[in-house]
């Protein structure tokens, strides 16, 4: 089975937009192979438009001159990706990122590149061109790159199946796939999947973006992905933040081994250098807002997809991602839920629980929304669904200590916009 616990790992996006360099790659990827590979954090994801020589940031490239070889297929930029010349694609890429221990992972978007269109390119092994392959009429509302497949001609699976066996042959471990799921095209998650199966090699699926994306769907995404996004894209702003709270309560009941919920990208440490939105800028999160999304992000078993610049990050942020209760919840927890949401004066009081899967011991986070501290008080039953039991109280995040047992109770001061973070462990007699 493919991602039997959620990904984690760094993505380009958030930091170089369209824009990352073979260098950035693997400044990062060394990084993340240093620092964070004993925790988990694992797997380096070259993100969109890495075909794209002319790429730049805050948008994207109409009528790009868009590296392809003779059958239609993306090749990187070889000024961006200089390992990539002579037609060698990732493989020496990859080949240095499996080095450092790391899986390898790459952005597509859904269709057929237009330019192969235009230029009509033959379908590898076939007698079908790229215009028997698209679907013209099929076009992304906010990406200019390719037209759809056309799903009733035997040439869209042929390209797609192409398309798959070369990525494969580079090495990919990963691949996000945007512009599937908003609208939801049942066709192109089926044809990709298919397409996987078929060039042998053991590739984790990730789908984009989640936006109004229904549970509805949960049945045909755990058959055919291992991700799913669950949301646009998120940024650094509270708001964002917030609005997750209400995804993931919905959506952690269904999380399970090779299928996750994605809450999207941690847009922590230095982001925006070559960015979509923004200037280069350590994330305006509050260091309690970054506790606050990744407890979260933890308590759902959300996959963990770093967007910051690790070399460039601040130290306090790194030491947040360092924290091996992420990596413990994540990977090690079941049952994850919010268990309460009590609109109060200032704010709102959410509770979410965990079980860990290995022994007796209970998570619990007590979330706080509003704009100043607020001293909290929480049923221990509704946090561990056991009758009370004298327990002890461990705290996951260095230096905050204000949380105790009470009678009942769990009794916590919890900062703006902040977490309260612990495990809860039966007494010794």
């Amino acid at each position: 089975m493919r991602a039997t616990t959620p990904p984690m790992g760094w993505n380009s996006w958030d930091c170089y937009g369209t824009t990352v360099t073979e260098d950035e790659v693997l400044a990062n990827a060394r990084h993340l192979a240093e620092h964070l590979l004993p925790l988990g954090w694992d797997t380096v994801v070259v993100d969109i438009a890495w075909y794209d020589p002319t790429a730049k940031a805050h948008g994207y490239n109409a009528d790009a001159p868009h590296t392809l070889d003779g059958f239609g297929r993306q090749q990187p930029a070889a000024n961006r990706f200089p390992s990539a010349v002579d037609g060698a694609g990732f493989a020496p890429l990859a080949a240095q990122v499996h080095a450092l221990g790391l899986r390898f992972g790459l952005h597509l978007m859904r269709g057929i590149p237009r330019l192969a269109v235009e230029r009509d390119l033959p379908i590898e092994g076939t007698e079908w061109t790229a215009r028997d392959a698209a679907d013209t009429s099929d076009t992304c509302a906010w990406n200019p790159d390719n037209y759809g497949l056309n799903f009733a001609h035997p040439a869209a699976q042929a390209y797609m199946d192409g398309q798959i066996a070369l990525f494969a042959s580079w090495g990919l471990d990963f691949i996000k796939v945007d512009d599937m799921l908003a609208p939801y095209h049942d066709d192109a998650i089926e044809a990709l999947a298919l397409a996987i199966e078929r060039s042998g090699r053991d590739i984790v699926v990730s789908l984009s973006p989640g936006t109004h994306l229904s549970t509805q769907h949960v049945p045909h995404l755990t058959e055919h992905a291992q991700m799913w996004r669950i949301s646009d894209d998120l940024w650094d702003r509270w708001e964002d933040i917030h609005a997750q709270f209400a995804r993931l309560a919905r959506w952690a009941p269904f999380q399970r081994p090779g299928a996750w919920a994605d809450a999207d990208m941690i847009p922590l440490g230095r982001i925006g250098i070559r960015a979509e939105r923004g200037e280069p800028r350590d994330s305006r999160l509050t260091l309690d807002e970054q506790r606050t999304l990744l407890t979260l992000w933890s308590m759902a078993r959300s996959p963990m997809m770093l967007g910051g610049d690790l070399p460039t990050s601040r130290e306090d942020t790194l030491a947040l991602l360092a924290n091996p209760a992420i990596t413990t919840v994540v990977e090690g927890s079941t049952d994850g839920r919010e268990v309460t949401r009590e609109p109060l004066e200032g704010g709102e009081l959410i509770a979410w629980s965990a079980c860990d899967a290995r022994s007796e011991r209970r998570y619990a986070a007590l979330f706080w929304t509003g704009e100043a501290d607020h001293a909290a008080r929480v049923p221990l039953a509704s946090l561990t669904g056991l009758p009370h039991r004298p327990l002890t109280v461990t705290h996951l995040w260095e230096g905050v200590t204000d949380a105790r047992v009470d009678g009942t109770d769990l009794v916590a001061t919890i900062p703006a916009h902040g977490v309260v973070w612990v495990a809860l462990d039966e007494a010794a007699a």
